[in-house]
Parts: structure tokens; sequence; C-alpha cells
């Protein structure tokens, strides 16, 4: 499996770097349908991924070449924080079945609305 991690791990960085993508399309899905793990442990797993400053190189890039709202950034972070711990505390009632379904269709909603555009 550590093969596989560091795989999707470089793909969904990639990702990020390229597309501003990673967890939520790329990680958690493969860690459900490659690497066996319920709905509830993909997320977690991708949540405590992100715990490290693993998007600063990244994101350098990004502000060196102008386009990073430190504000911007700075708000979100904090709604991110507050609303993270919300989100994760309300997930833990919710049947892994039904968990993986509402994550499929956000999903394909995101998708859709990419395709179709306004």
């Amino acid at each position: 499996m550590f093969l596989t991690y560091i795989i999707l791990g470089l793909i969904a960085g990639t990702a990020s770097g390229f597309l501003g993508i990673g967890g939520g399309t790329i990680i958690i899905p493969a860690l459900v349908y490659l690497c066996g793990f319920t709905q509830h442990q993909a997320q977690g797993t991708t949540l405590a991924m992100m715990i490290p400053p693993i998007g600063l190189l990244a994101a350098l890039s990004y502000y060196y070449s102008g386009n990073v709202n430190i504000k911007a950034a700075a708000i979100l972070c904090a709604g991110f924080f507050i609303g993270g711990f919300l989100g994760a505390t309300m997930v833990r009632t919710i049947p892994d079945l039904a968990l993986r379904r509402i994550f499929g269709v956000l999903l394909a909603i995101v998708a859709a609305k990419l395709i179709i555009g306004e």
C-alpha cells in the first residue's frame, strides 16, 4: 500500500497544483475504491493529510504569479477551520453508504455545472 499512497499523493498533488483539486475529487474516491477505505475513513484520512502545509509550494508559486488573494484565503481558512469541526461532528451519525451517495451527488452536480456552464 505504501507505493499506492505515494503514487496517489503525487497524482493528487499534481492535480492540486494544476487545477486546484485533489483531496475530494481524487484522493477520497481512490481511497474508497482502490484501497478499501470506508467513506468515513477516506474523508478523515484526507482531512488529516491536509494538516501539514502540503499546498505551501503550490500556493507560493501562485502567490509569486500574483494569483493569491491573501485576505480571502485567510477568511476562507478560518471558515474552513470552524466548518471542518462542525461537519466532522455532524457526519458521525450518517451511515457510510448514505455518505458515499451524498458525496457522489455533490460531485455530479459540480461536474454538470462545469460541463454545462452558466
